[in-house]
């Protein structure tokens, strides 16, 4: 298993390959085209997840760090959020 992030290059470079933009995929899933570059830099599970499903790719196999302890490198429960924050 790769345990290194994608460069964020690779994955806008990876979504041009299949024809589409982070700012498309963003506007699509009716975002604001800047708001899914968020996932980029932070964790951020339902843009991780827009991402890879504009890639055909798990999120985990774009940010294993995001989805796999460091020292077991078993998968992480990833905790959603409140359903109701204030």
């Amino acid at each position: 298993m790769n345990n290194q992030d994608w460069h964020q290059a690779d994955i806008i470079a990876a979504l041009r390959k299949k024809g589409t933009t982070l700012a498309a995929v963003s506007r699509a899933a009716g975002l604001s085209s800047s708001t899914l570059s968020n996932a980029l830099s932070r964790p951020w599970p339902k843009g991780e997840i827009l991402i890879g499903q504009a890639l055909g790719i798990p999120p985990s196999v774009i940010w294993p760090s995001r989805y796999y302890h460091p020292a077991t490198h078993e998968l992480m429960q990833r905790p959603p959020r409140a359903a109701n924050r204030i």
